[in-house]
């Protein structure tokens, strides 16, 4: 971590801290916190376990990403974007597993940033990530289909396909007394003024007026109560989650999962709130401290956590200027979680479902759907073929495969920007200090530029090129390298086995204007050695130089074999090998 091993940000912002700051942090956190309560509690109904299991996750989680992390504003706890994977691996795995799946990856997260890896995840392409975000959006439509129409199905499949075709069937059981309170719920988070959700958020006020209307007029509407009970009032105790050792290997799979998508989304939060801020995250200690917080979380009935963007949005917008805030959010659900838990078995069902709903669609990116015909094909069918994967599979095939593929476009793209091309003082194109012209090529001599990187996926446009001469036999080949930033070992191999052949037909290569990156690895090679330091030049007129010594060197060995006349036939087979 920067400036230290483990330095949370909570320190540099306590140094200079002051009341006017507290205050600051107070309001926003308390706002937050009140926007995180039915949040929490429709994640933790979403995701296939109890309403409370989500609020002791915002709690304890939320407490120790902000306490710990490498953010100023950042909120932690239940999001959306684990609806899925939770509840598919409680599904697989139960609930018990869930809670080493958990831990495990709160292992891997810690891991990853005591490994500096956290700026490995912002290397993940857009789209990528724009396809696994829409996908996770639509999986929490589908989840909450149910409860938004009040559709009498007992259970709900997990894989989404079976999902779709199960909510059909069950559709003629539409009841419309709930749908009319889902609707009005959603009317209210839509339509709520903006300059007045600063002050009661619109989440709340659905919630709050939905539990009214469907208290005063005893409708028959699905609640909290009805389904779960009454919320405990405070914090469940300590539990020792009980797992076989081999029972482990099978639960690496979900962990990773979840450890990914934890970095992932965290780490996105984080640099949305730079923006937000004009600050920067230290991203490894923001991995250590999701870490923390999901080791710890599950041993008090919590469920994965991660940063939540649309809070971390509210925190920022709320007047938050440290980690206190969000602090304070934590111990504003501890208080409403030990005064007004038993009122929360009023909520009707039907209002946390329109909240997810709404949740769902602002997590979504729809309009990069609208500009695709904008992106290149091979961007376009990235995104595409994440989206559908996550949908449909998971989330960690949907990543995994979408990496690869990007990889792929990646490298061909790097391919076609490489380019190798033949020049001579007609068609040379550098400025004068580099170009050919005015120079003496001496006959023999061959000159060619590569520009771009040179590295696997474009290795071979540089053989072909070069054996490509339209019919040219030279003695010596110059290949003007001062525009290659980038060497790989492929690209190297190309240039050995290219040196070896030349070499075999008593021919020379020389390498002008290589810059630090491929010294070195030629270096380490040892390919200097093997080509003769000598014929590594800083620029073209030393180039140039080195082919006229090495033409009058080899110009007595070719006249001595010119005086020779060799038998019938084998100069031209000789000609032929060539």
């Amino acid at each position: 971590m920067k400036g230290g091993f483990f330095k949370p940000k909570l320190v540099d912002c306590l140094k200079n801290y002051s009341l006017k700051k507290f205050l600051a942090d107070l309001a926003a956190g308390v706002t937050v916190g009140i926007v995180a309560l039915p949040l929490a509690m429709a994640f933790g109904i979403a995701s296939g376990v109890t309403p409370e299991a989500g609020i002791y996750t915002a709690v304890i989680a939320g407490f120790l990403i902000s306490a710990l992390g490498g953010s100023r504003v950042q909120i932690g706890g239940p999001t959306g974007a684990f609806i899925v994977i939770v509840f598919g691996i409680i599904a697989q795995y139960g609930l018990q597993n869930l809670i080493v799946c958990t831990i495990m990856a709160g292992g891997m997260l810690i891991l990853m940033g005591l490994a500096r890896m956290g700026t490995i995840i912002k290397f993940i392409p857009r789209p990528v990530t724009v396809g696994f975000t829409n996908g996770i959006a639509v999986l929490i439509f589908a989840t909450q289909i149910k409860d938004f129409f009040g559709l009498k199905l007992e259970e709900v499949p997990a894989e989404f396909v079976e999902k779709i075709k199960a909510l059909a069937l069950a559709f003629p059981s539409l009841d419309l007394t709930t749908l009319l309170v889902a609707l009005g719920s959603v009317a209210i988070i839509i339509f709520w003024p903006r300059k007045w959700a600063r002050y009661v958020p619109a989440s709340i006020l659905a919630v709050v007026a939905g539990t009214a209307v469907v208290s005063l007029f005893h409708l028959p509407v699905e609640t909290i109560g009805s389904r779960f009970g009454s919320i405990p009032q405070g914090l469940p105790s300590f539990q020792m989650p009980s797992v076989a050792w081999h029972d482990i290997q099978p639960l690496l799979k979900p962990a990773l999962t979840i450890a990914l998508l934890a970095a992932i989304e965290s780490l996105l939060s984080a640099v949305v709130a730079d923006g937000m801020i004009d600050d920067r995250h230290d991203s490894n200690q923001e991995l250590v401290a999701q870490g923390i917080a999901n080791v710890v979380a599950p041993f008090f009935g919590g469920i994965p956590a991660t940063g939540a963007i649309a809070r971390t949005a509210t925190n920022v917008k709320s007047g938050a200027v440290s980690p206190v805030s969000g602090i304070i959010h934590a111990l504003t659900l501890l208080v409403i979680l030990l005064v007004a838990a038993p009122l929360a078995k009023f909520i009707p069902l039907a209002t946390l479902s329109a909240v997810l709903m709404m949740v769902a669609y602002n997590m979504g990116d729809w309009v990069e759907f609208r500009h695709m015909v904008r992106y290149p094909r091979s961007d376009a069918a990235v995104l595409l073929c994440t989206f559908g994967l996550t949908v449909i599979f998971d989330l960690t095939v949907a990543v995994e495969i979408g990496m690869v593929l990007a990889a792929i476009l990646f490298i061909r793209r790097i391919s076609q920007t490489t380019q190798v091309t033949l020049v001579s003082s007609e068609t040379e194109t550098e400025g004068d200090h580099h170009s050919l012209r005015g120079k003496d090529v001496p006959p023999g001599v061959l000159v060619f530029r590569v520009f771009g990187a040179l590295m696997f996926g474009a290795a071979e446009k540089l053989e072909n090129t070069m054996h490509h001469t339209r019919g040219e036999e030279p003695k010596i080949y110059i290949l003007r390298v001062r525009k290659v930033l980038a060497l790989d070992a492929t690209a190297l191999n190309t240039l050995e086995n290219l040196h070896h052949r030349l070499a075999r037909n008593g021919k020379h290569l020389i390498l002008s204007g290589a810059h630090t990156q491929p010294l070195q690895l030629m270096e380490r090679s040892g390919f200097l050695d093997k080509l003769g330091r000598e014929n590594v030049t800083t620029d073209i007129d030393q180039a140039l130089a080195r082919a006229r010594v090495l033409l009058a060197e080899d110009e007595p060995t070719a006249t001595a074999l010119s005086s020779s006349s060799p038998p019938e036939g084998l100069g031209q087979m000789h000609n032929g090998h060539k």
